[in-house]
């Protein structure tokens, strides 16, 4: 089976990679067992001042918003991350994908008020018959090694390791697990029925696209999805302000407690886990979970250097739709776009991007159970 342990661990790596890649590459002491645990309570960042003031628009559609959206205005705005740290432990991460901070502006449109639930794509699924690259069987074609019998349906979960593990390799808590998709997301003997208010997980970006364009919506640019995350405020590190935990209370399902051991998460923020869409107070434009829960895919191709280009230009960069091209130089074959959130699996151990400024990334034909997605409405 060790092709199958190749393949799987491969489909497994770019699935992930957009929570990750800060890390593998950090050299961690193979002799420490867990990471450094001086936790700050912010970030270090580079001068505030590199934000400059949100201007929105003031005009506003006629009519009702959709069923399930929120109008957000549009407008100019500051556009990126100064944070310098992946984490607030004492690692030293990656957020350089998410500098400098740029200007843009983006027009009005409505955007779905929380993430895409089961109950809303198994509707799409009947109405269409739709299936879910998780539950089509792999080909030769993506995968030319491994062999036949090793090619099943099935998609990635996270699996609590049974002790402290050295952060540097995730792949210790994630598996590929057959049979897995949106209708089953913990596992094959696993179910949605009871989870109709859950954001649907398991989707590869085209999953996404398809139910986007049958619901008559698409998926959001990055610089859409990050315009109403900040919900019309200047430069804060989170959706709902600059304080992780505003008179003691988490405003997000992401980690607490030590990552990634088996029943390491605390649950302080109510939940142990991926939870119910809109259990959260909703930021500004009445958006809920626009950190923590699930990462969503918005439109964009991924590129690193993405950014810095569109700061080069000395130009606001106008309703952007992202770089024509993909690039990732770590792992320059995969075809990737962007995820923008954090999950439940977010911690301030490993990774802190449920701050609203940074990015995560994808292959487009790879998901897992921490990865969903919701749509946006041009007026």
């Amino acid at each position: 089976m060790k092709n199958k342990t190749y393949w799987i661990f491969a489909l497994l790596t770019i699935s992930i990679i957009s929570i990750a890649y800060g890390f593998t590459k950090l050299g961690v002491s193979k002799e420490k067992k867990e990471v450094a645990m001086d936790c700050a309570e912010t970030p270090n960042t580079t001068e505030a001042s590199a934000f400059k003031p949100t201007i929105e628009n003031k005009n506003k559609p006629t009519g009702k918003a959709p069923k399930g959206m929120v109008w957000i205005p549009g407008g100019e705005f500051s556009m990126g991350s100064n944070v310098e740290d992946e984490s607030l432990c004492s690692i030293k991460g990656v957020t350089k994908d998410a500098a400098p901070i740029h200007r843009v502006y983006v027009d009005g449109y409505y955007m779905d008020q929380t993430e895409v639930t089961n109950e809303e794509y198994e509707k799409f699924v009947k109405a269409t018959g739709y299936i879910t690259v998780a539950e089509q069987k792999p080909t030769k074609e993506e995968f030319p090694t491994a062999n036949e019998e090793d090619l099943i349906t099935g998609s990635v979960i996270f699996t609590p390791t049974p002790s402290a593990v050295n952060l540097n390799n995730f792949l210790q808590w994630w598996r590929y697990e057959p049979n897995t998709d949106w209708k089953h997301p913990e596992g094959p003997q696993s179910t949605i029925k009871g989870r109709e208010k859950y954001p649907v997980v398991h989707i590869a970006y085209e999953d996404a696209a398809a139910y986007a364009k049958w619901a008559g919506k698409r998926l959001p640019t990055e610089a859409e999805w990050e315009f109403a995350a900040r919900g019309g405020k200047t430069g804060n590190l989170y959706a709902w302000g600059n304080s992780l935990k505003p008179n003691g209370k988490f405003q997000a399902n992401i980690y607490q407690g030590h990552f990634p051991i088996k029943d390491g998460d605390t649950g302080e923020d109510g939940f142990k886990g991926i939870a119910p869409t809109g259990q959260y107070a909703p930021n500004a434009y009445g958006l809920y979970d626009m950190a923590g829960n699930v990462w969503e895919w918005v439109n964009d191709w991924y590129s690193v250097d993405y950014y810095k280009s569109l700061a080069e230009s000395g130009q606001t960069a106008k309703n952007p739709q992202g770089p024509d091209a993909y690039n990732d130089p770590t792992d320059p074959t995969q075809i990737k776009r962007v995820h923008r959130g954090g999950s439940f699996l977010c911690t301030d151990q490993y990774c802190t991007r449920y701050m609203v400024g940074t990015r995560g990334k994808g292959e487009i034909r790879s998901a897992a159970n921490h990865l969903g997605f919701r749509c946006v409405k041009s007026k």
